[in-house]
Parts: C-alpha cells; sequence; structure tokens
C-alpha cells in the first residue's frame, strides 16, 4: 500500500511537472518505453533494486540506455528517483504515470479476449458499448483465446461483459449440480 502511494505521487508531480512545460505527451511515450524496458529486463530490474550499487552508477547507467531516446525532463526524473533512493519503483512510477496521463487525456481503456480475431463491425459494436460505459477516447486492447468456445469478454475498469460460452458452460453445469430434484421411485 505504501509502495502505490509514492509511485502515485511520483507520478503526479512528473504530470503536473509536464502539464506546465507541455511535454506530457512526450514524457508519456517515454514512460512507456522506460516501464517496457524495465519490465521485460529482470536484469536492469535487478541492477535497479541493488542497494550495493551506488545511485551514479545507477544514473551513469539510466543515462547511457534512455539518454539519446527519452526527453530531457525525463531524464532528469530518473536521476531524482536515483538521487532520492526510489529507482527501484521506477515500472510502478512508470505505470502510475501512465494510468494517470490516461486519466487526464480521458482515455478509457478497455479490454476484449474473443474465441477468434474480431472483424470491423464486432469491433465497431464492442467501441460503441464502452463509449455508453465510460465517455473520453476508448484505447481497445484485443486478445485471442480459442478456449472461450464462442463470445467474448469485455473489461472497462470495474466492469466486466461476459457473453463466452464457456462461461455459460460453467454456469449450467452448476445450475445442474445444484437441482434438487429428485426423482420419485
Amino acid at each position: 500500500m505504501k509502495g502505490i502511494r509514492i509511485s502515485s505521487r511520483y507520478a503526479k508531480s512528473l504530470l503536473n511537472l509536464c502539464v506546465e512545460r507541455n511535454e506530457a505527451d512526450r514524457v508519456y511515450e517515454d514512460m512507456k518505453l522506460v516501464h517496457q524496458t524495465v519490465r521485460s529486463s529482470r536484469d536492469l530490474r535487478i541492477f535497479l533494486e541493488s542497494p550495493v550499487i551506488k545511485s551514479d552508477k545507477k544514473n551513469a547507467a539510466l543515462s547511457k540506455l534512455f539518454g539519446a531516446l527519452v526527453n530531457p525532463t525525463t531524464m532528469a526524473f530518473m536521476v531524482l528517483l536515483t538521487n532520492k533512493g526510489r529507482e527501484s519503483m521506477l515500472p510502478e512510477i512508470a505505470e502510475s504515470f501512465i494510468a494517470q496521463m490516461k486519466q487526464h487525456k480521458h482515455i478509457t481503456p478497455a479490454s476484449v479476449i474473443s474465441a477468434a480475431p474480431l472483424d470491423e463491425q464486432s469491433r465497431a459494436a464492442i467501441i460503441a458499448k464502452v463509449s455508453s460505459l465510460a465517455p473520453g477516447t476508448i484505447e481497445l486492447e484485443e486478445k485471442v483465446d480459442p478456449g472461450l468456445i464462442g463470445g467474448f469478454v469485455l473489461k472497462v475498469g470495474d466492469h466486466q461483459i461476459d457473453t463466452s460460452v464457456l462461461t455459460n458452460l460453467r454456469n449450467l453445469r452448476r445450475d445442474f449440480s445444484e437441482n434438487p430434484y429428485i426423482p420419485e421411485l
């Protein structure tokens, strides 16, 4: 819980600074890159979490890794985190910044898992349904899971719509197992 609050506060401070400087979109792209890079590299995470490695070595490594790719504001923010001993929280701070930026830009993330890839008509219908649940721009993440047999599972924030055949079969199985009917002999 403490880590979530800290990462949220750092992310909010960075967002406020970026909005003030009109760099929010660029830093948003930078944070997506940082988040993806740190999450995908186990060695980098171990390096950042190590209490043995001094902050100047970590700053040098981050500068070499991201220096030419990110905005100076983003790089200065990562140096600040390292100097404050919060570099191990970089993935969580980046994730929190991405979420706060989406909220700031009124982007609603939604995910749909379907048994087969969506066609344009289905995608448009799902986006229309998501638009009725949440205002703003819709960012739809699509996944395919043949195990659903048919239908889809749509998640938007705390809402979930599950029309999959797999769930219907599970519900039917549960209903039959709870059937109190006892035949008379």
